[in-house]
């Protein structure tokens, strides 16, 4: 069996049971894909829901009479907006200003504060931010997340809680309590679509799952993969970590400059803002001709320059045609702009930039 840096993920056995092979993402092993067709899981997302194991998120409790003014160092925007309804997204920093990762932060009250992280360096930022506080920071691999994703979402998840969610904003969140066990359950999710994260302990996800998906067979509720949880956050142009955004790039190169809090001291600010206006490059969305997903990292090239390349390919079946997220100099960041493309192998087609998010452009579905 594979052995993973961080404990397995409590719904391993689901997941085999469903064909994954369970590969690495952040030290867990995840379902990156099922016996089923990633497309029929697509279109799952759009027109009923998923449910979706997101267990290798880190999650780390930052505690204690300090805790906030590790948080609010730590991350780029203002955690005093953050109430206790309340979970924010926001960006880590480098002391240079750059994108280390990105996470969600919950205001937990009494309980202190709970950041959700990808890949990077979140924890490593948090513990450098505590250091010389009377703060804890600690990563918690007994406490597990789902993710119900979908326009039948609410309808399923809201009988089972003790707790009305139906008039909760996008990033809300509350504790409550599911099938005898207590929850935390928030307004998020990577999709683009009105979903939910169920937080709980490993202990009681695999039975908080099980009900989930028999409370929503009716509804067309199945498990989803990776595989297809990357192909909607594409057409969304939700940003993952390290492939869309790293320690290479600022706020402003990847279009999150609202992340970049005001009249607050963070990680990184000086430099982060002196590199204002200096962008190399710039996050865009890009079609393509082709009739599977561009290969990745092919170049970019405008008049046979070299402008930019293409990180996180996929193909939309819904939209029939490839789709991608890049980095081009900021000259060619224009929506309609058509440049060409070469994949590593020497194959050429053409990429032309477009608008984000490239489904759903007023975000109507996520806020509804």
């Amino acid at each position: 069996m594979t052995q993973f840096k961080r404990p397995e993920s409590p719904l391993a056995s689901r997941h085999r049971e469903l064909g994954s092979n369970l590969e690495d993402w952040n030290g867990v092993g995840t379902a990156w894909s099922y016996n089923s067709c990633p497309n029929d899981e697509h279109d799952a997302y759009r027109e009923r829901a998923t449910l979706t194991d997101v267990s290798g998120l880190k999650k780390v409790w930052v505690r204690g009479p300090d805790a906030f003014a590790v948080v609010d160092h730590a991350c780029s925007r203002a955690m005093k907006n953050v109430g206790t309804d309340k979970c924010a997204y926001t960006l880590i920093l480098t002391d240079e200003g750059t994108v280390t990762d990105d996470a969600i932060v919950y205001n937990l009250g009494d309980k202190g504060w709970l950041v959700v992280h990808g890949g990077g360096f979140g924890m490593e930022m948090l513990q450098a931010s505590a250091e010389g506080k009377d703060a804890t920071v600690e990563l918690d691999d007994t406490f597990n997340s789902i993710s119900l994703q979908g326009p039948a979402a609410l309808g399923v998840l809201n009988p089972m809680l003790d707790a009305d969610i139906e008039p909760m904003g996008v990033f809300g969140q509350t504790t409550t309590t599911m099938l005898g066990h207590e929850v935390i359950i928030s307004r998020t999710g990577f999709s683009g679509e009105r979903g939910y994260e169920v937080y709980a302990s490993g202990e009681n996800m695999p039975q908080i799952w099980d009900a989930i998906l028999e409370a929503g067979k009716d509804a067309g509720v199945i498990p989803a993969s990776f595989a297809s949880l990357d192909k909607v956050r594409l057409e969304f142009g939700l940003l993952f970590y390290p492939y869309d955004m790293s320690e290479a790039t600022t706020p402003w190169e990847i279009n999150l400059p609202w992340c970049v809090g005001k009249d607050k001291d963070f990680r990184g600010k000086a430099a982060c803002e002196a590199s204002k206006g200096k962008e190399n490059i710039k996050l865009v969305g890009l079609i393509s001709n082709l009739d599977d997903a561009a290969p990745e990292a092919s170049k970019l090239f405008a008049n046979g320059k070299e402008v930019g390349v293409i990180n996180s390919p996929g193909y939309s079946h819904r939209m029939g045609v490839a789709i991608s997220l890049g980095h081009v100099t900021p000259d060619l960041a224009a929506p309609g702009t058509v440049l060409e493309a070469k994949a590593e192998d020497g194959t050429t087609f053409t990429a032309t930039v477009t608008a984000m998010p490239m489904y759903d452009p007023q975000k109507t579905n996520m806020r509804d």
